[in-house]
């Protein structure tokens, strides 16, 4: 009688949502599983295209899985962690975004059974963790090493890696056309880590055999004024004089005041401008340069001036194009033309500027210090050029690691195959419940082979028994899904590699992002707090507009601008 008549203790607010325990972490489980369908089959060579329609009306035809999960704009707090998982994978290693959302979900998969019958997740967690480990090892035992090799297999061995890459991707169809363009880019910036010294530059029209390699810069010409036509278009050897200054006349202030005692001494004050102007120009002509950039602009009379000395000048170059201008030339940005001496020049074998598509680009090439190349890629469609864009971005990312890392596996499904059947016999060696934990893992790896085969339209069931069989034997640890034939094959001899680091980063993240989600038990939720910061922020946007209201009044008595 007494414990009916003690107060109910109330800790959080009314109305707040608390989900706890088995049906909680199933719940999490399911939503995992749910955005992992959405990517599943865009995975592999055959894999299919996402069609994405934003609220502002932006259409993104894609199959990375980085770019899909960003723009899904998923709320689930359980299903955002695949999210950032795909993001991470995509900054550190550039492919691989797909798989690693597709083994975390399975990893979830594969353990939902031993939730749902009373198994504790912290021992899931454990076991996962030295599977990882395991499986990582395991991972370095077979790598290949391309160090030590000349420079002309190097760059086979590497095309090899980005031909894989953009298989899975739009422009699969000439994976080898774009393959070496990559690695003759990666290869020309050398140790530079600056991804930005490789510039993609898009124009639209041609087909995609139109697209070519800058070794140097190229950008799109910039607004000019009359008297530009006029400038030579070609130099040998040309002097680059590169500025972040104005060269074009300032007007007066509207409200500026002079007292002038005698009237002939006004033309010496419009005088002082054009002088000031004419200085700048002529100290430019002196350095001896035959291109003038600017990051910001060049007027008509500066335009006019440098065409009459044959110059060439291009004012308001985006702040990326000039830096790489800067360091593919040797040249160094000045703010000021004082005192310009040779040593701040920039050279190139060659600058021109030449019509690509119904656009016109100046290129510099053959550039002495050569730590920076522009890929100009063609193509019809808008959307289809920034999916090749991104192709692209993985296959650089990809290279560049392979490059770094020097270590190569099979792929095709190869690899997981091998590590499965590689954590069931260990498992052998383990006593206890473990055992069945590190063979789900195992069997989780096997999604990767098993999705190439359903999104190639092949029978997964048979093709899985047929690499089973294989990888139990000495020599079959290479093999994979071989999508031409729709049977196995050596993936070393297809030449199907992939950088070490990609996978070791996938299994990972997934194995991480696996045990996070297994480790939440509850989730809090208030949504009266939701509602009350939306009021909070609206009422901030009314006060900061009636702010700006009191303010602008109080300015009438400021100067104009």
């Amino acid at each position: 009688m007494a414990s009916m008549l003690q107060p109910q203790i109330i800790l959080l607010k009314e109305g707040t949502d608390t989900s706890q325990g088995k049906a909680q972490l199933v719940s999490n489980i399911n939503a995992c599983t749910a955005v992992a369908d959405v990517v599943r089959t865009t995975l592999g060579p055959r894999g299919m295209d996402k069609l994405i329609h934003d609220d502002k009306g932006n259409i993104t035809i894609s199959n990375d899985g980085a770019t899909i999960m960003k723009l899904l704009d998923i709320v689930h707090p359980a299903a955002k962690i695949l999210v950032d998982i795909a993001k991470s994978q995509d900054s550190e290693v550039g492919d691989g975004t797909t798989t690693v959302v597709l083994l975390a979900a399975e990893f979830l998969n594969e353990a939902k059974p031993f939730v749902e019958d009373g198994v504790h997740p912290q021992n899931l967690i454990r076991s996962y963790r030295t599977a990882s480990y395991l499986a990582i090892d395991r991972i370095k035992q077979l790598a290949s090493s391309i160090e030590g090799k000349s420079l002309e297999e190097k760059k086979e061995l590497l095309a090899n890696c980005a031909a894989t890459t953009l298989s899975s991707k739009l422009i699969g169809g000439e994976k080898e056309f774009f393959a070496k363009m990559v690695v003759d880019a990666v290869i020309a910036i050398g140790d530079e880590d600056r991804l930005n010294m490789i510039g993609i530059k898009k124009v639209s029209g041609g087909n995609m055999r139109d697209s070519f390699l800058v070794n140097g810069v190229a950008f799109k010409k910039t607004f000019s004024y009359a008297g530009f036509e006029q400038q030579p278009k070609k130099f040998l050897n040309p002097k680059i004089l590169i500025l972040n200054i104005e060269l074009e006349l300032k007007s007066e202030k509207e409200n500026a005041e002079i007292r002038l005692s005698d009237p002939s001494q006004y033309q010496s004050i419009v005088d002082a401008e054009w002088n000031i102007i004419y200085d700048k120009l002529d100290k430019c002509v002196q350095s001896g340069a035959k291109v003038v950039l600017s990051r910001l602009a060049i007027g008509d009379l500066a335009t006019q001036y440098f065409a009459d000395r044959d110059i060439f000048c291009a004012g308001r170059v985006a702040e990326e194009d000039l830096q790489r201008v800067a360091a593919a030339t040797g040249g160094t940005v000045q703010t000021s033309i004082n005192d310009v001496i040779d040593e701040v020049l920039g050279t190139c074998e060659c600058f021109e500027e030449k019509q690509v598509g119904n656009e016109r680009f100046n290129i510099f090439s053959g550039c002495p210090s050569g730590r920076t190349a522009t890929i100009v890629l063609r193509g019809g469609a808008d959307q289809f050029i920034e999916e090749a864009e991104r192709s692209l971005h993985d296959a650089i990312m990809i290279v560049r690691r392979a490059l770094k890392n020097s270590t190569v596996v099979p792929g095709g499904g190869a690899i997981d195959m091998e590590i499965s059947r590689y954590l069931r016999d260990k498992a052998r060696e383990i006593a206890g419940r473990s055992q069945f934990f590190i063979n789900s893992y195992a069997k989780a790896l096997e999604v990767i082979p098993r999705q190439l085969c359903d999104n190639a339209g092949f029978d997964a069931t048979d093709m899985l028994n047929k690499l089973r069989q294989k990888h139990s034997t000495a020599e079959g640890a290479p093999y994979g899904v071989d999508i031409n034939s729709g049977g196995i094959a050596d993936s070393y001899a297809k030449f199907v590699w992939e950088p070490a680091v990609v996978k070791i980063n996938a299994i990972n993240a997934a194995t991480e992002a696996a045990c996070l989600v297994l480790s939440v038990d509850e989730t809090v939720k208030n949504p009266k707090s939701e509602s009350a910061q939306g009021d909070a922020a609206a009422s901030a946007m009314g006060g900061r507009g009636r702010g700006g209201a009191a303010f602008r009044g109080r300015g009438r008595g400021m100067r104009r601008r």
